[in-house]
């Protein structure tokens, strides 16, 4: 007997909305991520019930949908509800109609959210506490807060962590009610990647750390304003990872080219030498990482908490622009330059090191899990 496959429906109305979609738009949109099918409010058992008065984190839908018989509980009453048969789906509904509590004789296992429990978004790289709050105007904010903060990588670099989320954030907010697509954001960012290139090139640096800090900037907002508006795409995927994959060895030639117009120019064995030590350490690094996401099944930069903390200043294109910004402030572009590669052939070998090491584990029959999972 084929099993019937879970669906999702919103019981309720709620004229609310948060990123400019209702609560009926966005419980589409999550389900439609996380490939579950949408449909009315009445539709039969096995189905996913979830209030329209609130608003609740993308990975909870999922979550539920895999625990059957199964209510998520915020201030007494129904978030999201698994209803494995008709008196179940009848008794939720009622409760979600009547903004009522669940009757315990209904047999359904309940999560109590205000009690704190733990999910592990291996997408995003952390352990988080899933939101749900009730979806009104005066907690719209503090809703959209919590949703952006959540769509955030637990594990990245220091400037994307510390520096970028107050400013993306509002960018995410005026991106979602203006109407731009993550994609127009990612657009405009390349843009921006491609003229600070050219700034770089012609020594301009200042120019072009400019333009790059508004790319880096818009490549948290792109990535933010598709998860929190439920809009992520393959295409949008490839668009913005691939530029961030291809454009860090452009920018540190262009670098390096632009030293002529400082009177810095590196001779031509020393360019070499530079450009090769961080070319080729760029390279092998993100070989590296793909090697241990093969090998482990996971980020190397979620193994131990070691290497979650390495990838805040490890070499990739934020802190090698702090690197770079710091020699600028002493008008010595060309030592940031050198600096830069010798920071990328010690992130290489950091890198190796723990590639060698989780091998070595494993050998010895010990398992390779995330710190993040305990």
């Amino acid at each position: 007997m084929t099993e019937t496959p879970i669906r999702v429906a919103v019981v309720g109305h709620n004229p609310t909305t948060i990123w400019g979609m209702s609560a009926s738009e966005r419980t589409r949109r999550i389900a439609g991520a996380a490939n579950i099918g949408f449909s009315d409010a009445e539709a039969p058992a096995p189905i996913l019930l979830v209030n329209s008065g609130f608003a609740f984190d993308p990975p909870l839908l999922a979550f539920l949908a895999r625990q059957p018989g199964t209510a998520l509980i915020r201030d007494g009453r129904v978030v999201i509800a698994h209803a494995a048969t008709e008196a179940q789906a009848a008794a939720i509904r009622a409760a979600i109609l009547n903004d009522a509590s669940l009757s315990a004789e209904t047999g359904l296992t309940s999560i109590v959210h205000d009690d704190g429990f733990s999910l592990y978004n291996e997408t995003l790289r952390k352990r988080e506490h899933p939101f749900a709050m009730r979806l009104a105007p005066d907690t719209v904010a503090a809703i959209e807060r919590a949703s952006y903060y959540n769509a955030y990588k637990g594990v990245t670099d220091i400037l994307t962590k510390y520096l970028w989320p107050e400013w993306a954030l509002w960018l995410t907010r005026l991106a979602a009610r203006a109407g731009i697509t993550p994609n127009m954001v990612t657009a405009v960012g390349a843009i921006c990647c491609i003229l600070a290139t050219l700034l770089f090139w012609e020594g301009r640096y200042w120019e072009g750390m400019a333009l790059g800090l508004v790319f880096m900037v818009f490549d948290t907002v792109d990535g933010k304003l598709a998860r929190c508006t439920i809009t992520s795409s393959a295409w949008g995927n490839v668009f913005d990872h691939g530029i961030d994959l291809i454009h860090p060895p452009f920018w540190w030639f262009a670098w390096g080219v632009g030293l002529r117009a400082w009177g810095l120019a590196l001779s031509p064995s020393a360019f070499t030498l530079v450009m090769a030590a961080i070319l080729i350490g760029y390279g092998v690094q993100r070989l590296i990482e793909g090697a241990f996401i093969k090998r482990f099944g996971m980020h190397i930069h979620v193994w131990r908490k070691f290497d979650s903390d390495f990838r805040l200043i490890t070499a990739r294109r934020n802190p090698n622009m702090i690197i770079l910004f710091a020699s600028m402030l002493f008008a010595r572009p060309d030592i940031g330059l050198i600096a830069v590669a010798c920071w990328t052939v010690l992130s290489c070998l950091i890198h190796a090191v723990r590639l060698a090491q989780a091998e070595w584990d494993r050998r010895r029959g010990a398992p390779i899990t995330s710190w993040l999972m305990g």
